[in-house]
């Protein structure tokens, strides 16, 4: 069964070798695009190489909707080719690329409008549902079905009863979107790709008008050094600009930042089977499923400050609460949030002032010699836009080179899920967990649980959840350390687990105990324990902070009054 081990030792390793000789592909940047580039790449036989400023999905991609859906509401937007391109990769994904991770999602979408709309929107299901079907990875989904009002309550009774005269009710898919990242960099590493994260490039080497490669400077240990590559690819998202003014040189096109914000909030306080899909005046609302939770989202409006740190004001969640609040019987309070999380997509720069209406296509460009820039598109068609990306820079390496075949490379923890899954019973049995901690850990390792279970094997106190976070084992946090590149205690309680986001306290009273036994992994003493705890409590007090502000400008320096642990 493949797998990798992302832990301290193979990240000084992979730097070492990238530095040692010349790759054919040095990806820049490490959300799910870049993530994506680096495995095709790999997996087409060259000499990869992928470095990431922060941490794996530290951007947007650990701050979406966590939906990978074919985006029904494009259909609307007559953008029919987006949306067939999207229901295909939803469905690979589903069904045969990471079936531990993607699992479907249903979706509630109340009627207002008598005759006309439930024509109407009816007929935008119907032939999302025919368009996923004809993809060929449809099969895995239940059809749409029509609910009378009465329906409709049954399995949505926190509804009011006037805010709906029936409701359409259709399925699409949903993901952790940190971790599926993560488990990208993993598969990648595990096809032969050297990674790094915590590795800034801060600068281009030259050759004449060609670029030849990257300096890099190591944020954890401190020094430059340079990587040789044959091709870069630019995989920086929302700051493709400001990579691409290391090279002088203006692009081809421009990417704006969206702002999108997400309200986390228990499971007890809408009363529903089911996730919520509403129109609002400048696009739609999402009430999803989230295990114990529900994340309310989105909001789009246009983001010029800090990209690192984007952060939501106390206007952007009221305006969620406001919206959800119309169609709730017990509207939800300030009270009821949980957790509060900010994003930028990253949208390629149109006519148009409203961010909601530019571009979600996706964009390869070669603007000088040796460097690709790949920008725009949305999270679920990641795939396609890695290819298209690995398609142009193979121009520039005069050799013949196999075609793309990530469309049957399952990522690592999916060999052999739907048997392990199976059979849950016998190793909830096996291990003394309940079966739902089983089930917990194989929709968030694969068959690859048997790494984390090896770890509670060795030491049975591992098998204790985690104080403050009853959902997490400790050996979690253990293992986050040695195998998933975790680095600091914000990228545990923020990325390798929903910590920071799933409980009242954010965080705050899991982080010594998880700082404690990143210790034993990372070789931390007394003193960088208590610089981590330190600097993740300042964070959560900033973010809290800036979301009692009343506009952008003041929730943006709020926020930024909590340095980054290590300075980027």
């Amino acid at each position: 069964m493949r797998t990798s081990v992302l832990g301290p030792a193979e990240r000084g390793q992979a730097l070492a070798r990238m530095a040692e000789r010349e790759l054919d592909i040095l990806v820049v940047g490490a959300g799910v695009v870049g993530a994506g580039t680096a495995l095709d790449a790999a997996t087409r036989g060259l000499v990869t190489g992928l470095v990431e400023a922060r941490d794996w999905a530290a951007g947007t991609s650990s701050r979406s909707s966590k939906l990978i859906h074919g985006g029904l509401r494009y259909l609307e937007m007559l953008d029919f080719a987006l949306v067939r391109e999207a229901l295909k990769e939803r469905g690979l994904l589903l069904q045969r690329l990471a079936p531990h991770l993607v699992k479907p999602v249903p979706f509630l979408y109340p009627l207002q409008h008598r005759g006309w709309e439930r024509f109407y929107a009816g007929a935008g299901v119907a032939l999302y549902d025919a368009m996923s079907v004809s993809s060929g990875h449809g099969r895995g989904l239940p059809t749409h079905r029509h609910l009378t009002r009465r329906r409709a309550l049954r399995i949505a009774p926190a509804l009011r009863k006037d805010a709906l005269i029936g409701a359409l009710q259709y399925y699409d898919a949903q993901m952790d979107d940190a971790r599926y990242v993560m488990t990208l960099v993993r598969t990648a590493s595990a096809y032969g790709a050297d990674v790094a994260n915590r590795a800034r490039v801060v600068g281009f080497l030259r050759e004449g008008e060609r670029v030849v490669g990257a300096r890099v400077r190591d944020l954890e240990q401190g020094g430059e050094f340079e990587i040789r590559a044959r091709q870069i690819v630019n995989a920086t998202g929302v700051w493709t600009d400001d990579t691409q003014q290391m090279i002088a040189e203006r692009g081809q096109f421009h990417v704006r930042a969206s702002k999108g914000i997400h309200l986390v909030v228990p499971k007890d306080r809408i009363h529903s089977t089911t996730g919520l899909i509403l129109r609002t005046e400048k696009s739609v609302l999402f009430v999803i499923p989230w295990g114990r939770h529900w994340i309310i989202g989105t909001t789009d409006t246009d983001w010029d400050l800090d990209k690192a740190h984007p952060a939501a004001s106390s206007a952007d969640i009221d305006y969620l609460l406001e919206h959800v609040n119309s169609v709730l019987a017990v509207p939800l309070t300030r009270d009821d949030v949980q957790g509060v999380y900010a994003g930028l997509r990253p949208l390629l720069a149109g006519e148009s002032d409203a961010t909601s209406k530019l571009s979600r296509e996706h964009t390869v460009a070669h603007p000088v010699p040796g460097l690709v820039v790949v920008a725009g598109g949305k999270y679920t068609t990641y795939r396609v836009m890695a290819k298209d990306a690995v398609d142009e820079a193979v121009h520039g390496l005069a050799q013949r080179v196999a075609d793309c075949v990530t469309e049957d490379v399952p990522l690592v923890g999916a060999e052999g899920y739907r048997a392990m899954w199976n059979g849950r019973a016998q190793i909830a049995r096996r291990t003394g967990l309940h079966v739902a901690r089983v089930e917990h850990l194989l929709n968030r390792y694969g068959s690859l649980v048997d790494e984390v279970l090896g770890l509670v094997i060795g030491d049975p106190a591992l098998g204790e959840p985690l104080p403050a976070a009853e959902d997490y084992l400790k050996a979690e946090v253990v293992y986050a350390s040695s195998h998933e590149g975790a680095r600091h205690l914000d990228d545990v309680l923020t990325r390798r687990t929903r910590i920071s986001i799933e409980t009242f306290d954010r965080g705050t009273r899991s982080a010594r105990e998880a700082a404690a036994l990143m210790a034993s992994v990372l070789g931390w003493d007394e003193a960088q324990i208590e610089k981590e705890v330190e600097h993740y409590e300042k964070r959560v007090q900033a973010e809290r902070e800036s979301q009692r502000q009343p506009d952008d400008l003041t929730a943006d320096a709020a926020r930024l009054g909590a340095p980054d642990i290590q300075p980027v």
